[in-house]
């Protein structure tokens, strides 16, 4: 199973971040067809062959997800969308 493990700052305030975090995830949604959802400080995402969650830490953001297999063929582009986003948004 392939792993994609990311850590960003931030400076933002809680809420900013939150809403930052939260466009991130209709990026995502809207290119890769997953559903997410809030649990505390935690947004989790999920499709078929992708399970994983962003941790809204104080200082930066702790991005981790587990690939299936097939979906492992794509580790790149998804993990590539995933930095490009965060930085345009924080």
């Amino acid at each position: 199973m392939s792993k994609i493990d990311i850590r960003h700052p931030h400076s933002l305030p809680k809420a900013k971040a939150r809403k930052a975090i939260e466009e991130v995830a209709k990026k995502l949604a809207e290119k890769f067809d997953m559903d997410y959802g809030w649990e505390g400080d935690t947004l989790n995402f999920s499709r078929s062959g992708v399970d994983g969650h962003i941790m809204l830490e104080p200082n930066d953001l702790h991005v981790h997800a587990k690939l299936g297999f097939l979906t492992a063929m794509f580790k790149e582009p998804i993990e590539g969308e995933i930095k490009r986003v965060l930085k345009e948004k924080f």
